[in-house]
């Protein structure tokens, strides 16, 4: 808002200079108190009530995990052996599944253990056997498209969450009745778009619940309950062994029902979200919930406070169309939105061709989900400390590297030496992960926040679209996933050189707060 003829995003009108006019003489062009800055003083920089509202509200990221990579142990390719007393030629080390007598081998563990085996699709090929999975993480995209702007429109970051997390479990739940592999990639495919802004919610509501000083650590808690739920995984799968893989949909599908329910009745809405869309005494209500203040001087704080509605009209759509609109805008979110697809496409990949490497496929998974959880401390111990921009420079390219090595040929006979080179390599991008989507709050302002960290988790989904066929066709020729995964992610990390440094800045609340700050940003591109 550098134009003149714009009053001040808030403004206090007890004051002499407000009282005069909207820019007293030698203000132009400056800031008054803002929307943030405001609400900090009311609330104090934390408080319990706001730590416990963040708390529930990250932990849709915990059934978000489960369903991301539950596909791993459902889909998973069983283990087989040779029926030595009928077929001499079979050799199990050697021989090709494909190309046996069906009575020359049997599968290790029951037939409905995974639905491989199950259905029968041993030798279907990488496409239909990695259908499934990609049908999720299309869902997650075309929920992404349609979705993305309703948090920051219609209907507010709670509710978003809520109605997303029941769509997921139902989905799921009705998943576990899946007949054949086309059903189960139909539902696999709702239960990806239902799930499209869960993450998205959580991440922006918790993080709009506390204090700037809280605000990156309470962010990262949403990642460290993303880990929780992957690592529950193998948990479940090895209680599970021996039984049916519904089961898994099952017991990951109801508790997400109970979770949605605690959402609707027990979370509060974003007190900045209803700010901006002009509902100031639900937002005063909110705050009074968790302020350290008594209620008496709070609500005189707020009593004169003048909101300015936002400049352009919002719509569904409209949070896109600006951000499109505005070449600033424009510029980031195109980079930001091309280190995801790199980013996304090892994040999601890795875990998905673990059966890959001569490596037991619960403990890789453990160790995988494991990594997660100090790249989430390391971020949330020093993200305040950390750069943004040289952080993700960096990981991505170690974990490209990594990832490539994982699979040279030397490297492959060392099991050992080969899964330690992907654990650091997942790690890497597990960390790049975190700091982007931190990056990505902390570009953008409040009114097209939600939409911006939704547009950049549908390009990290959409390297999640082609992970699963790689992985699948990975299982022939390390290189065609693990390569491809290296050589992907340090191209597509380049981008962040693109990008204006955000550490220690102030969270913007309007485009025009936004670019004013940016036309005092020098950077490259």
């Amino acid at each position: 808002m550098a134009n003149s003829t714009h009053t001040p995003f808030l403004s206090q009108p007890n004051s002499d200079e407000s009282s005069q006019s909207p820019h007293p003489e030698g203000t132009e062009g400056k800031y008054l108190p803002s929307l943030d800055s405001t609400i900090e003083n009311c609330i104090g920089k934390f408080c319990w009530a706001q730590f416990l509202q963040a708390i529930v509200v990250s932990f849709a990221w915990f059934f978000d995990a489960q369903q991301t990579f539950i596909s791993v142990f459902a889909d998973a390719q069983p283990m087989w052996h040779c029926n030595t007393n009928i077929s001499s030629s079979c050799n199990t080390p050697i021989s090709d599944l494909c190309h046996l007598p069906t009575n020359s081998w049997a599968w290790d563990l029951p037939e409905h253990t995974s639905t491989i085996s199950e259905w029968g699709l041993q030798c279907a090929g990488s496409i239909i056997t990695g259908m499934p999975a990609s049908a999720f993480f299309v869902g997650c995209l075309i929920g992404g498209l349609v979705l993305a702007t309703l948090a920051d429109s219609s209907l507010g970051r709670k509710k978003m969450l809520s109605l997303t997390c029941v769509a997921m479990a139902m989905s799921t739940l009705l998943t576990a009745l899946a007949t054949n592999v086309w059903t189960y990639s139909a539902l696999r495919l709702i239960s990806g778009f239902g799930r499209a802004t869960i993450g998205t919610s959580a991440l922006v509501l918790s993080t709009e619940l506390v204090g700037k000083k809280w605000r990156a650590q309470v962010g990262i808690i949403g990642f460290l309950c993303f880990t929780l739920g992957f690592l529950s995984l193998p948990a479940l799968a090895y209680l599970n062994i021996g039984s049916t893989w519904r089961n898994l949909y099952l017991w990951t599908s109801i508790p997400t029902i109970f979770y949605s329910l605690l959402v609707h009745y027990f979370v509060l809405e974003s007190p900045r979200w209803l700010f901006i869309k002009g509902r100031k005494e639900e937002a005063v209500g909110t705050l009074k919930t968790m302020a350290k203040a008594n209620h008496e001087s709070f609500t005189m704080s707020f009593s004169y406070l003048l909101i300015e509605e936002e400049t352009w009209n919002v719509d569904l759509y409209s949070a896109i169309k600006i951000l499109i609109e505005k070449k600033w805008a424009l510029r980031r979110l195109s980079a930001v939105m091309a280190i995801g697809f790199g980013v996304g496409l090892v994040y999601y990949g890795m875990p998905l061709a673990l059966g890959n490497l001569a490596f037991n496929l619960y403990l890789s998974v453990t160790f995988n989900a494991l990594s997660e959880l100090p790249a989430s401390l390391i971020a949330f111990l020093f993200v305040s400390k950390l750069n943004r921009r040289t952080s993700i420079l960096f990981y991505t390219i170690l974990s490209g590297i990594c990832s490539i090595m994982s699979v040279v040929k030397g490297v492959k006979s060392y099991t050992t030496l080969q899964i330690g080179l992907e654990l650091v390599s997942f790690f890497s991008a597990c960390s790049a992960f975190n700091i982007l989507l931190i990056f990505t709050l902390e570009l953008f302002p409040t009114c097209v926040r939600n939409s911006a960290v939704s547009m950049v988790r549908q390009a990290l989904v959409l390297g999640g679209v082609f992970s699963p066929v790689l992985a699948a066709a990975g299982r022939g020729d390390g290189f065609v996933s693990y390569g491809v995964f290296g050589v992907v992610i340090i191209c597509f990390g380049l981008f962040v050189v693109c990008l204006p440094e955000t550490k220690g800045g102030v969270l913007c609340d309007t485009m025009d707060e936004e670019e004013y700050k940016e036309r005092h940003q020098n950077y490259l591109c």
